[in-house]
């Protein structure tokens, strides 16, 4: 009974902060001392594909001017997770025009001046790690504008269980944006959202948290749909006899969607599955170079970690987690419970400076948890994010006999105290520490704390307000409370290989799969070794399969390698500063896949005017080929890109969260579920106040 009201405090606490929170969703911006009202977003439309590893997500949106005079649209949409935007078009004079890659400058250039010339024109600029943010120009007084953006990310499964986000929730850490623009997340006539999984193993389950108004279809054992829409709608006008007069009460329209809420789609693989080595290929020439995605998904033989840990929560308390401390609660929440008796705990804050919830270690009892989970659910965010003099506090006390980890919680804005990314680097070198990272909203420094993770061997997770946070929990308690493989290689001979991405594996958890991407010559048998060491002792796993002399079902894993190892090559510059020749890599490698990064836009123009100005249509052509091969993958089933079944890697089934009488999937969305149930309660009760 005890637990159960502490749920019910804390699920109203969580309400609350949500209704408090105005941060700034996907959508039009406008200056804030404009004095004309917002353009529209009259209609979207996303159309999501994700099979053979990776998601291909389509957004088509129409923009309207009610206004006498042309105008720019201005459209923001957070960064997606190791998502990359690979097209954009805009239809002019009702034809659809594709954009190329140019250097940024140099496409910002050429976008202002036809602006300034009155022709059409669009550019999509990425805003660092934030977002990516599209200008159209111009939308013609009283008319509409059409405009579509395709994006690519990696899907991969983690513990049996894939993840995808459509981000649409603005993370709110950047003050200056908010400053100056105002946002219009309202879609006025037309919504629609339609993902498809096709699977070459078996998916037991697709779910979609909070979105009540989402349609589930299973068309095959590995074939599965997702359909979401909505409309706007005016309430019926109504007449009222008022004398010999006639009254009508003005109708009331309703939007069709608002864009300010991620939509999160879960699938879970069937329990039982082998542990497995998948080939995704790209070849058209055989005598050429191919592109490959090799995918490795272990079988479970990391033992359970039976000894007592120490484990030291690390939480952003800055102004910027104002609209994601409920979702930072709940997780500590979640974990704290699950600790052994053995197990001990520290909780550090951190805003403008840092303190210590516990005073020292504390015993993981039913007392202390309880304890401290209500004085954490009490602290109020504020004030600035010196993340720096957090992770110094929290890795101060470590204790080298124990096993130790830390759990940093943040948005990872830091913006008082050392803010230089090496800095941080250095720091978390000097303990022998894994640092686990949960990366609060879309707008989180992923490269900061991508590097910090990586640095230490650790992993990390993104959480979304919408998030099935439970299950999020639950996967990184069965990594952290599991042996990991560390100081992992992967050797391929038997066939020429090169420009490997990433350079460097680190650690392997269990339920994680391993992607590798790279480069190939000829074709043939390939004998493919894993090798790393569980607790000092070195564990190796082989198998061998033969690498297709040509391909040409998936060419988008083209960009997929290069946005990867211009990620790698990012990482360097963060860490590092700044390298001319690093920029100019990263530079040369987006021109030549067409990918929007922080040195590279895209451009849209009249046709003439890319021929006038010398502009290659190498993007056009690419996607000429991607969409013919997109044509030819949806007319056929999902397929199995298994290729070691004859000498299998692992003899052990995958890991999973599921199994036994109280499946964690289930309990997760139960968890879930009675939050959303609560938190409504309380906003009734609010309103009838």
């Amino acid at each position: 009974m005890l637990k159960l009201n502490h749920i019910q405090k804390f699920t109203i606490l969580l309400g609350l902060i949500f209704i408090a929170s105005g941060a700034q969703a996907a959508g039009l911006l406008t200056p804030v001392n404009d004095k004309l009202a917002a353009l529209q977003i009259k209609q979207h439309h996303v159309d999501v594909i994700i099979e053979d590893g990776y998601a291909i997500t389509r957004v088509d949106q129409h923009f309207h001017n009610p206004h006498g005079r042309d105008l720019e649209a201005i459209y923001s949409f957070p960064v997606p997770q190791k998502g990359t935007v690979a097209e954009f078009t805009v239809w002019i004079d009702g034809k659809p025009v594709t954009g190329e890659v140019l250097p940024r400058d140099e496409a910002r250039r050429i976008y202002q001046e036809e602006k300034a010339a009155g022709r059409d024109a669009g550019l999509t600029e990425k805003d660092e790690y934030r977002t990516f943010d599209i200008r159209v120009s111009p939308v013609r007084a009283g008319q509409d504008t059409r405009v579509r953006f395709v994006y690519l990310q990696p899907a991969h499964v983690d513990s049996g269980i894939g993840r995808y986000v459509y981000p649409l929730e603005e993370g709110g850490v950047d003050e200056q944006k908010l400053a100056f623009w105002h946002g219009n997340d309202q879609v006025e006539e037309q919504f629609s959202f339609n993902l498809e999984i096709k699977s070459g193993y078996p998916i037991d389950a697709v779910r979609v948290p909070n979105q009540g108004q989402a349609s589930v279809k299973q068309n095959g054992p590995g074939a599965w749909n997702v359909t979401m829409s909505a409309s706007s709608s005016v309430n019926q006008i109504n007449h009222e006899e008022a004398g010999n007069s006639t009254v009508a009460v003005v109708p009331k329209t309703t939007k069709a969607f608002t864009l300010d809420q991620d939509l999160v789609v879960y699938w879970r693989h069937q329990q039982g599955l082998p542990g497995s080595v998948d080939l995704v290929t790209h070849k058209p020439d055989a005598s050429g170079r191919g592109t490959f995605m090799l995918t490795v998904t272990p079988g479970d033989d990391l033992q359970p970690i039976t000894e007592g840990r120490d484990w030291v929560f690390v939480l952003d308390t800055s102004g910027s987690m104002k609209g994601k401390y409920a979702t930072l609660a709940a997780g500590v929440q979640n974990v704290l419970q699950k600790l052994n008796p053995e197990d001990r705990f520290r909780i550090v804050l951190f805003n403008n400076s840092t303190s210590e919830l516990t005073r020292g270690f504390a015993s993981a009892t039913p007392e202390h948890v309880n304890y401290y989970t209500n004085a954490l659910v009490n602290v109020q965010p504020g004030g600035g994010t010196n993340l720096y003099a957090g992770i110094k506090n929290g890795i101060a006390s470590l204790n080298s006999d124990r096993t130790s980890a830390i759990i940093l919680v943040t948005d990872g804005v830091a913006n008082v105290g050392e803010t230089a990314q090496k800095k941080f680097i250095d720091l978390i070198k000097t303990k022998d520490v894994r640092l686990f990272t949960f990366l609060m909203g879309n707008s989180a420094n992923k490269p900061l704390l991508g590097g910090l993770t990586k640095a230490s061997g650790g992993f990390g997770i993104s959480i979304s307000n919408s998030d099935d946070i439970s299950g999020q929990i639950l996967s990184a308690i069965s990594k952290v409370s599991h042996e990991a493989l560390h100081g992992v290689t992967l050797d391929i001979s038997g066939v020429k290989i090169a420009d490997l991405t990433p350079v460097e594996i680190g650690s392997l958890y269990r339920g994680q799969q391993l992607v590798l991407m790279g480069h190939y010559w000829g074709d043939g048998p390939a004998k493919v070794a894993l090798q790393g060491r569980v607790s000092g002792e070195e564990k190796r796993y082989r198998t061998e399969f033969d690498f297709p002399a040509s391909s040409s079902e998936n060419p988008e894993i083209e960009r997929l390698w290069a946005y990867a190892s211009i990620e790698g090559m990012m990482q360097e510059i963060n860490n590092f500063g700044e390298d001319a020749d690093i920029q100019q890599s990263v530079t040369d490698m987006a021109l030549e896949y067409g990918l929007v990064t922080d040195y590279t836009s895209m451009l849209v123009v009249r046709d003439e005017v890319f021929q006038s100005r010398g502009i290659k249509r190498n993007n056009l052509a690419r996607l000429t080929v991607e969409h013919a091969a997109q044509q030819q993958r949806s007319q056929s089933a999902p397929q199995s890109r298994r290729v070691d079944q004859q000498q299998p890697m692992y003899s052990q089934s995958r890991a999973g969260l599921g199994g036994g009488a109280f499946d964690p999937w289930t309990l997760a969305l139960m968890i879930v579920s009675l939050m959303i149930i609560l938190r409504r309660s309380e906003i009734g009760s609010i309103d009838q106040s």
